[in-house]
This record gives structure tokens, sequence and C-alpha cells, in this order.
């Protein structure tokens, strides 16, 4: 008995990016990171403050910045000023400062009742989950971006790793202070990361008139 060939059937699935703006991440403006942070203190989130906060000033990977311990930012009874990890993806430690209004927000989530004996600084919600997952912090910073009318398909957790060096860039053109905050090994990853080259084209570009 011979069984005819019959065609395969594969479901119509719409493209995964249909309707997204794909590509690099925007960073966040400067009035974009008060409206954000007003919000929060408003909402009295002191969690989701001090995480954005930290963020912005850290400018670390997500899946550095969900992993990291009490004992990177706290010691002998109060914040670090400064500190350094070893990142997950190079392997290498990075350096970054703590502001003061950061460590304010710090202070203030780690007096928090969740926060007692925990060794992570954003502990899960969950026995079998030591700190919150990089889903988790995506899912944040598109509701935060959401919040303050901003289309959340065009910012992602890679524009709070972009927003202070853009504007460290914008202000002193210094290439290599970049590379050391990023923690990148290549200058050439650095220029991409910004888009350096791109962004230097438009602006000779915007200022011819024809």
């Amino acid at each position: 008995m011979t069984i005819a060939n019959l065609p395969a059937i594969r479901a119509c699935r719409p493209a995964w990016n249909k309707g997204r703006i794909v590509g690099q991440k925007r960073p966040l403006l400067p009035k974009h990171v008060w409206a954000i942070r007003v919000r929060l203190e408003i909402a009295g989130s002191y969690r989701d403050l001090a995480l954005f906060n930290l963020a912005i000033d850290s400018k670390l990977r997500g899946c550095d910045l969900v992993k990291l311990m009490v004992a990177d930012v706290y010691a002998a009874g109060q914040v670090k000023e400064r500190t350094s990890i070893i990142q997950c993806k190079t392997q290498k430690p990075v350096r970054f400062e703590i502001t003061e209004g950061t460590r304010k927000s710090l202070l203030r989530w780690m007096e928090d009742p969740l926060m007692v004996g925990s060794e992570y600084l954003w502990p899960g919600r969950f026995h079998e989950r030591l700190h919150i997952s990089t889903r988790q912090y995506a899912r944040l910073v598109r509701e935060w971006v959401k919040s303050i009318g901003l289309e959340p398909s065009a910012y992602g957790t890679h524009s709070m790793r972009r927003t202070k060096v853009s504007e460290i860039y914008k202000k002193t053109g210094n290439l290599r202070a970049v590379q050391l905050l990023l923690g990148h090994t290549k200058m050439d990853s650095t220029v991409r990361y910004l888009g350096v080259e791109l962004e230097d084209a438009l602006a000779i570009s915007e200022a011819v008139e024809i």
C-alpha cells in the first residue's frame, strides 16, 4: 500500500518583529530620566527607583545589573561612591560611580522588609529565584518608558546602558572615557555601540543647507 506524500503544513505565524522598531535602542534623554524618576518617587516604588538610578549610573548590561550583590555596593554601613564588578560577558572588571541621588535611593530600598537577609540587591519574588531575571528587568524598562508616553519598542535595557555615556560623549567627545565606562575591550565596539559615525554624519548633513 502506497502512501501519498502530502505537502507539509506549517502554521502561519506572524514575524516576531512585526510592528516593532528593531535595531539599536535609543538612549533616554535627560528630561526622560527625570520624568521617570518623579513618577517612581510619587508612586513610592523604592525598588524600581533604586534599580532605575543604578542602571543609569552603572551603565551595566542587564545580565550584570540583575546579579548585583548587596556587598558590591554596600559596606561599613553606607553605600559606596565607587565600585567594580566582573562582567559576565567579558570576564573583565569594570568600575562605575554611584551618585548621591542613587545612593539615597539604594539606602531607602535596603531598609525595605524584602531586603532582610538578602545577599542580592534585587531579590526574586520566588524561593527558587535568588534575583530578578533579565526578562523581568526588560519588562520594567518597558513599563518605565511607557509611563511617560514613549514608544516602548524603541527602547530597551540597552537604552539604560547607553543613556549616560551618550551624554558624556556629546559633552566631551571623549571616546576613550566612554570605552572605559562601558568596559569595552576595543574602541571599534564603542564606536558602533554609540553610533558615533552615523550621529556625526547626520550632524554635518544638518549643518549644510541647499
